[in-house]
């Protein structure tokens, strides 16, 4: 079994994915702002042994990201990976930071900066500029889904993840934002339907959760269905901010995000975590039982 944490240290936000014969995480490295200088990956092959990639990416190579970098996500194209990240916390336009992309040649790194400036610095809807997920839809087609402060937008990437291609009806961001949405989005497509997924509550809580809608676009409209991950006061407390892997080929499916020990109050103290996802014959998300043991060792194949 992997056991829960996955690896040891403070991490957060992880977003999990497969490249080639190996799973990977990407987390947060959850210190204080001030702290939150550079990113860690972790990659296995089985689930269970992990090995700690140190500083795929720090603020010395993205000039502009002065603290706070924080909630990762990756994809790979055309042999290059590209990870998306926020940084410097900004509170309006007036100040410098929200959404960086780097590139790399390799899944571990070093990462370089993609643009020299942040791909989005401005607040779009009311949505502050972190906690971004990049979705490759069935037909291609790269998107954006992102936002704090209880705003998501989506917005549709350029094919060099330089910038955003407008939609035919001449807008760039679009509000998908469901019921209680707080931060946290990711989508993925099953049997045909889209699962659009966000955490709730605050992140320094107990009550930190993920819930979910489903619908049959990337737009929505998304109903929230319900909470399908939160705390267990006898196994960890403030559950949230995820991501999802799907083995290929299979319809097999974990659940890889934080939650905080019940020993520990300060809100940087969060742990990363798997376990499984599963769904009953309707395709409705079962709630999750967070563990102590983790999940099976699967090796890819």
């Amino acid at each position: 079994m992997s056991g829960n944490p996955v690896f040891p240290g403070w991490y957060a936000d992880p977003e999990g994915i497969i490249f080639g014969k190996k799973y990977w995480i990407y987390p947060t490295f959850s210190a204080p702002y001030n702290q939150q200088v550079f990113m860690d990956a972790f990659s296995s092959s089985d689930l269970v042994n992990w090995t700690k990639h140190s500083r795929i990416i720090d603020t010395t190579s993205i000039k502009w990201a002065k603290r706070a970098m924080w909630a990762p996500a990756i994809i790979e194209k055309g042999g290059k990976y590209y990870l998306f990240f926020g940084a410097n916390d900004i509170q309006s336009d007036k100040e410098l930071g929200g959404i960086g992309v780097a590139v790399a040649d390799n899944p571990a790194g070093p990462f370089r900066d993609h643009l020299g400036k942040p791909l989005i610095d401005r607040f779009h809807n009311g949505a502050q500029p972190i906690d971004q997920f990049v979705f490759k839809d069935k037909d291609g087609q790269y998107y954006m889904i992102y936002g704090g402060w209880r705003h998501c937008n989506i917005a549709k990437l350029k094919d060099d993840f330089t910038g955003f291609v407008p939609f035919d009806d001449g807008t760039t961001f679009k509000e998908i934002t469901p019921k209680n949405y707080v931060e946290g989005p990711f989508m993925f497509i099953r049997n045909g339907k889209y699962y659009f997924m966000w955490s709730e509550g605050g992140w320094t809580g107990p009550n930190y959760s993920v819930a979910y809608a489903m619908a049959d676009s990337p737009f929505g409209p998304f109903e929230r269905v319900g909470k399908i991950l939160q705390q267990d006061p006898k196994v960890a407390t403030g559950a949230g901010h995820h991501s999802v892997i799907q083995v290929p080929g299979k319809d097999q499916w974990y659940i890889v995000y934080h939650r905080r020990p019940l020993t520990e109050t300060d809100g940087n103290h969060r742990e990363t975590c798997i376990d499984q996802l599963n769904f009953d014959e309707k395709g409705f998300i079962k709630p999750v039982q967070i563990t102590v043991e983790g999940v099976k060792r699967n090796r890819l194949r």
